[in-house]
């Protein structure tokens, strides 16, 4: 995200609009274009290629340069220490242009998507008016790599967020010290020496770049969006201003032999090499922040040392490349949204050659006319009516935006809440899946649980917090059905296996079993093999996998039921990977059979995954809305291969109580399948609960 502190052709920590009481630095211009070139990838990478492009790093680089230098130059020159002053100046600057995107994509929500698609967004809204949208996206784990019509259209703001933390992190730390500094000498003008604020963002950007390369190894779709993970790439630029700030008078760009001149431009030119070549070269989706993402940083930095008269930087300072720079702000802000809102029109998952151009005109276009009303304006004298008017009208959108999100979010939770309070359901006007299994009539009724609230409806396990999050390595544990029974079933997997909680609980409630579990998101029991979370590996799910075996070995239970299926991988179909079966080896030596439960489809169309609510919100049909059972299943059940091999492993397939004939519809007997792009609503799992009663008795002979 380009900082929107330091304007073009601004000297470090100049701004027209705060009487200034430092000495002006020298201006780097050579910089703002940088930002340009840095944005132009940005643009193009998500646009055309599905890929990281590095210029997000070298934002965050250049935002610590700039903001700390800023900072220590104030507190060296006796300058105001109020952080609330230097707070309100970078929102002056970065929350206009924000709001205005925020609200142009609330409106475009409300014109262009599925009404189900209105929690996501709202709640990502108020995460971006507060700036903890990275914390939002980690929370609900989106892809970065992903552009398609599914994808938040407010994404690309993680980085905003993070850049403001650091913005309060920073004036901390600087002011804090120099505050502490004068009050204890009783001089208005004392200031720590710039080697103590190199020391302390150095050593803090050390730590945060190990927790960073810990945590790419451990969780990437985390650590991607993770504020202590990203902070080093931006205390790095920090502590190159502070390096600059505690070095001798005469800079080392000014000095004027030869070799000094070439050794500069070989610098700069391996600079802007390495920060173009960046988003060929590395996967960044699945190494930012991790160790990889010093090839930009590095690149960042050997531009900022190189200085102001290589040949690069009479490039990057000219006419185009300051243009480029002045509008890199709003142009970051405003394609990412045109881009996903474009996708979700068309329908398509990728943009072509001319959609792509299109929607760069067309940011550049909103880029510049935001620059023109917005930002301009704000750079005009204090008490100037147009900054007042701005400044006024941005707060009381911001405020517009807070509510409406609010408001829709408290619609939404009491519809959830009525939901849960009506436990039972008429068997006649809600059957579900007792329409394909025992074929009951179905009368026409509103489809249950509501389109809105369908997200909500969980399992019991996610609802009590049992079942261990994606960072969590400890076994956690919980109880249900017949808690006093003599027989047990310990449910163990991923939130595949959680599905089925429900019907097991009234199931063991009503036929005298206890049901134990052991859950953990996105993660099948996994043993040797490491498993992998999208693409990045998931060493958590291993660890926590070995203790979850060892805990089901001294719980002994009669039966562990889990998943036996997963989907195929770009082709059709599900199969039974090598490792469940490793793992069903492991419980036969334990003496304890496995209830192996095939999956359930999984919601793609044309390779990119769906939600069944938004298809029906756009006006889909319970069919249309489905998912063909060719593409998804197998016609004969994989896991049947293994049972003849392994006697201990009893087969359950509940695909006749999701699948009518060749279609797996969205909804059936009036109660909505699925709750997302995957997993099944606890509602309709209830109405499962005879039909699994049957597959159950027959594999165990217990009734």
């Amino acid at each position: 995200m380009p900082d929107p502190y330091q304007p073009a052709g601004v000297s470090i920590g100049d701004t027209p609009d705060v009487e200034q009481t430092a000495p002006r630095a020298p201006i780097r211009e050579d910089l703002n274009g940088l930002r340009g070139v840095a944005i132009a990838l940005v643009v193009v990478f998500h646009i055309w290629m599905g890929r990281v492009s590095g210029g997000v790093d070298v934002f965050l680089v250049l935002t610590g340069f700039f903001f700390t230098a800023s900072l220590i130059r104030t507190a060296q020159s006796g300058g105001s220490l109020n952080p609330f002053t230097r707070i309100g100046r970078v929102l002056r600057r970065l929350g206009p242009p924000l709001i205005v995107v925020l609200v142009g994509v609330a409106v475009a929500t409300a014109l262009l998507l599925p009404r189900t698609r209105w929690v996501d967004i709202a709640n990502q809204l108020m995460s971006a008016v507060f700036f903890y949208a990275n914390w939002e996206l980690a929370w609900t784990s989106q892809d970065y790599l992903a552009a398609d019509p599914t994808v938040s259209p407010l994404q690309h703001l993680w980085s905003v967020a993070v850049q403001f933390q650091f913005y309060l992190v920073a004036v901390a730390v600087v002011f804090g010290l120099a505050w502490v500094l004068r009050r204890s000498r009783g001089a208005h003008r004392t200031s720590p020496p710039p080697h103590i604020y190199l020391v302390l963002f150095a050593g803090a950007s050390l730590v945060s770049f190990v927790y960073a390369a810990d945590g790419t190894s451990r969780l990437q779709s985390w650590n991607y969006y993770d504020t202590g993970a990203r902070l080093w790439e931006i205390l790095l630029g920090g502590a190159v201003a502070a390096l600059f700030a505690a070095r001798l008078p005469r800079p080392t760009h000014e000095r004027t032999s030869s070799e000094f001149r070439i050794g500069r431009n070989v610098l700069a030119g391996v600079g802007i090499a390495a920060v173009v070549a960046c988003g060929f070269l590395l996967d960044g989706v699945n190494e930012f922040p991790g160790p990889w993402a010093l090839f930009p940083v590095l690149a960042t930095i050997a531009l900022i040392v190189a200085g102001p008269d290589t040949h690069v930087a009479q490039l990057l300072r000219s006419r185009f490349g300051l243009w480029l720079g002045s509008i890199a702000f709003p142009l970051y802000l405003w394609h990412w949204p045109l881009l996903i809102f474009t996708l979700a029109y068309t329908g398509r998952s990728t943009a072509d050659l001319a959609t792509g151009a299109a929607i760069i005109a067309a940011s550049v276009l909103l880029a510049m006319a935001t620059v023109r009303l917005v930002e301009q304006p704000l750079q005009a004298p204090g008490g100037s009516i147009p900054r007042i008017a701005i400044t006024a009208t941005a707060a009381a959108l911001a405020a517009a935006l807070v509510c409406g999100s609010a408001g829709w979010n408290f619609y939404i939770q009491r519809s959830v809440s009525d939901l849960q309070a009506s436990d039972e359901l008429d068997p006649f006007t809600y059957p579900g899946a007792r329409e394909l299994t025992d074929g009951i009539a179905t009368a026409d009724a509103d489809v249950i649980p509501a389109l809105f609230s369908a997200p909500e409806d969980l399992p019991v396990t996610s609802v009590e917090g049992c079942i261990a999050d994606f960072e969590t390595r400890d076994a956690i544990s919980c109880e249900y059905g017949a808690l006093s029974a003599s027989r047990t079933v310990a449910l163990a997997g991923s939130s595949h296996a959680e599905h089925w909680v429900t019907a097991l609980d009234l199931l063991g409630r009503d036929r005298g079993f206890r049901v134990v579990t052991f859950l953990k998101m996105g993660c099948p029991l996994t043993l040797g093999t490491m498993p992998m979370l999208g693409e990045t590996e998931y060493p958590d799910c291993l660890d926590w996998t070995q203790t979850v075996m060892g805990e089901v070995e001294r719980l002994g239970p009669d039966y562990v039921f889990t998943t036996s299926t997963r989907p195929r991988e770009g082709g059709q179909g599900d199969y039974t990977p090598d490792f469940y079966v490793d793992v069903w080896n492991e419980l036969t030596s334990y003496g304890i059979p496995i209830l192996a439960m095939r999956d359930t489809p999984w919601l793609v169309r044309d390779g990119v995954v769906y939600r069944a609510i938004d298809c029906l919100a756009d006006g889909g049909s319970a069919m249309s809305c489905g998912m063909p059972r060719r593409d998804a299943l197998d016609p004969i059940n994989p896991t049947l291969a293994s049972s003849f091999r392994l006697p201990t492993v009893r087969p359950l397939d509940l695909t006749s109580a999701l699948c009518d004939g060749p279609i797996c519809p969205a909804v059936v007997g009036n109660v909505l399948v699925y709750r997302d792009e995957h997993h099944l609503t606890a509602t309709y799992v209830r109405t499962m609960t005879s039909e699994l009663g049957r597959e159950i008795s027959a594999a165990t002979g217990w009734w």
